[in-house]
């Protein structure tokens, strides 16, 4: 847990989380907390430890996007959720969506644009969104609204090349996939845009699970996630996201993206999917580990 990405306090918290449910669960649990400057700390740490199974609590640039999965291969350690490709997939927006394209999956158009370019003009019509390629949990997010004058003033701290994405109303929606299975629908009401702060922030947003939606969507949802899931590879605990236009049925309904590795905070939606179907969080925990390990 921990590491160089902007999730890194997510991670923090996802991996003590895990780490106590993985105690409950009857396992013999060390905690890795990686620096911001990790270089070879993660190997040291892992042959020191010699683990039976790694539970892989980053988040993030490095740690999701198939790099660690990577070194974890190279030493021949079990490790949980996604192996490199498909976290490699998942974590590039454009590629995960080249995938989804072939598979036949709903998905809105989008463009990679240089920054500056972005700052100085509007690269698609408005409406839009402008995120960073290769993060997740909403970080550097802009949403360019219809008839604004001006692009958008990009921090400078966003990469040099990014994602511009049309705009997709509608209602948020997110499925989580255990294994083959999806766990059901959640809806995410908040007042606002579903960022950074409204994820990880205790109250930020209101989950209703099951989601107050028509059977059709829900099994739409449910259809889409485990297609998504296998059309990337994936493998253990996944999670899509959706946005759903009420106002056009079955046609308003599209992926945004997967997370290989969803967030295990207090206010984190697949164990919280879980949970509500009766698998608390160490059973979860079990159940992962003994995933990683058939695959070994």
């Amino acid at each position: 847990m921990g590491g160089p990405s902007a999730e890194r306090e997510v991670s923090l918290s996802s991996g003590r989380e895990c780490a106590d449910a993985l105690r409950v669960a009857g396992y013999q649990v060390t905690e890795i907390v990686l620096d911001k400057a990790h270089d070879d700390q993660i190997v040291r740490s892992l042959v020191e430890c010699a683990p039976d199974v790694v539970f892989n609590a980053l988040h993030g640039k490095w740690g999701e996007d198939g790099c660690v999965q990577g070194i974890l291969e190279w030493l021949r350690l079990p490790y949980t959720h996604s192996g490199v490709l498909a976290s490699a997939l998942a974590m590039d927006k454009t590629r995960a969506k080249d995938a989804f394209r072939v598979a036949g999956l709903p998905i809105v158009e989008s463009v990679v644009a240089d920054a500056d370019e972005v700052r100085r003009r509007h690269v698609i019509p408005a409406p839009y969104v402008v995120k960073p390629n290769d993060e997740g949990s909403s970080v550097g997010v802009y949403i360019v609204h219809d008839g604004a004058n001006q692009p958008p003033q990009l921090s400078d701290d966003m990469p040099e090349r990014v994602m511009v994405e049309t705009y997709a109303p509608g209602r948020e929606l997110t499925t989580a996939v255990m294994g083959d299975r999806a766990l059901g629908v959640t809806e995410i009401l908040v007042d606002g845009w579903y960022d950074y702060a409204a994820k990880y922030t205790v109250g930020g947003s209101r989950h209703v699970f099951p989601a107050e939606i028509p059977d059709e969507i829900r099994d739409a949802c449910m259809s889409l996630a485990c297609r998504a899931h296998d059309a990337l590879g994936c493998r253990g605990l996944t999670r899509t996201d959706f946005r759903w236009d009420d106002s056009r049925g079955l046609e308003g309904l599209i992926i945004l993206e997967v997370n290989t590795q969803p967030g295990m905070t207090p206010t984190s939606l697949a164990p919280e999917q879980a949970e509500r179907l009766g698998i608390d969080f160490p059973a979860l925990m079990r159940w992962m580990v003994e995933d990683a390990l058939c695959r070994s």
